[in-house]
């Protein structure tokens, strides 16, 4: 119970809190049309990329 409380409590930062809501800003525009699917999938990739890169350089 107390790993599963830290792992909330690490995806709190506002680092991932900042890429969970471009995700899903980027996500309804292009539900809605006003981002083309494959604009949307290339930032969507250079956003994640950029969020693990830190994270996985952090651990190191």
């Amino acid at each position: 119970m107390k790993q599963l409380f830290e792992a909330l409590t690490a995806l709190l930062k506002v680092k991932t809190i900042v890429t969970l809501v471009i995700i899903a800003v980027l996500a309804a525009l292009s539900l809605n049309g006003s981002v083309e699917p494959d604009k949307f999938l290339t930032i969507a990739t250079m956003v994640v990329a950029f969020y693990f890169g830190t994270q996985n350089e952090k651990k190191s």
